[in-house]
Parts: structure tokens; sequence; C-alpha cells
């Protein structure tokens, strides 16, 4: 029974504390963006590694003022909070991984870019191994025929996490570089070549 409360408190003052939390951090840094001006207009993935999530939100609408996103998060407990503390910045969410309820949100997933939406994904989630990338990605690229664009995250001061991703939470008063990449099209590759770029660009800045 006291677990269970403690969940439900969780599950309610979490998200706000750390939407609250990305916003301080965010307006306590410099960041910096080595990016192109634009990307398509047109539906794409954007990719962090899991341990980089915390402030992608910065990433993404440097491209879309307006978010117009799907994030692909897990079915488990922590991936509930993930997805309610982003859904405070107007992300929305398709639940699953590739753990649990992977066809299904591999389904939706592409039905949600065909439909019009950006899909963000970490593709060494929910639970690694720490950078490597799953064939999610590249599976949901293809089917629904969008690109990829890669973000790393590298705040010049932080806490590292010993969590399996080694979560990373920027300190105030420095700087946080972005590395978003071109646009990656994996449409004609194969499973091993598409994974293999797509981790060495998540990997330029490590």
């Amino acid at each position: 029974m006291l677990k269970k409360s403690l969940r439900f408190l969780a599950t309610f003052l979490v998200p706000i504390i750390g939407s609250l939390l990305i916003r301080l951090i965010s307006l306590t840094n410099k960041k910096v963006f080595h990016a192109p001006q634009t990307l398509s207009k047109e539906p794409f993935i954007m990719a962090c590694w899991h341990g980089e999530l915390l402030m992608i939100p910065y990433a993404y609408t440097t491209y879309r003022k307006t978010p117009h996103v799907k994030l692909l998060i897990s079915e488990h407990f922590d991936g509930n909070l993930i997805a309610k503390t982003l859904g405070f910045f107007g992300f929305g969410t398709i639940r699953g991984s590739s753990t649990r309820g992977g066809a299904k949100a591999l389904i939706s997933a592409i039905k949600e870019l065909k439909n019009g939406y950006d899909l963000g994904i970490t593709p060494d989630g929910p639970k690694g191994p720490r950078h490597e990338v799953q064939d999610g990605i590249i599976v949901m690229a293809q089917k629904a025929k969008v690109k990829i664009t890669v973000v790393e995250i590298k705040p010049s001061s932080f806490w590292q996490l010993s969590s399996w991703d080694r979560f990373v939470i920027p300190k105030p008063f420095g700087i946080i570089n972005y590395y978003i990449s071109d646009l990656i099209d994996v449409k004609d590759m194969d499973l091993e070549e598409a994974r293999e770029l797509i981790k060495r660009s998540l990997l330029t800045h490590e």
C-alpha cells in the first residue's frame, strides 16, 4: 500500500519538478548549437542517446517552434515519468519499447510519421546496452520513408548518474553544446550499415 502511494506521489510530483529543473538548467546555461540552419519541413526522426535525453526539448524546438512530435517512450514506470515530464513541453508520446509492447509501438510510430508527426527516439533505450543502436529506428525510417537527424548534447560541466545509461545532468552556469547532424538517409542501407552510421554519428563528439 505504501509503495503504491509513493508511486502515485512520484507520478504527480516528479514530472512537475523535472520540467522545472530542465527549464532552470536551460536558463542558467549558455546553449551553443552546431547545427544546420534548417531541417526538412517533412517529418523526420530525431535521435539521441538515452543518457543525454534530459535537454532534448531545446534541440527539437530549434526547428519546430510549435512541437509536432511523438516520443517513443517505454511502458516502464520510469518511462511514464519521462513521458509526463516532456509532456510539459508539448511533446506527445508513443508507449512501448524493444522489451515491452515493441511491435505495437513500431507500428504506431510508422503510422504517426506517415501522418506528419516527427518522432523522437533513444536508439539505445530503454535498457541498453549503452551506446548500441537497436534496429527499431532503422525500420521506422525505412518503412515511413523519412530521414534521421542525430543529436549529441555535451554540457561543459555535469553530474553523471551510475545508471546503465550514465545519465547526464548539466550543472548550472556552464555551456551546453548541441551537435545536430544533417539529415541521414538510410533507405538503401542494410541494417548493419545503417546501425554503424547512426552509432558513429552519435559518438562524433564523445
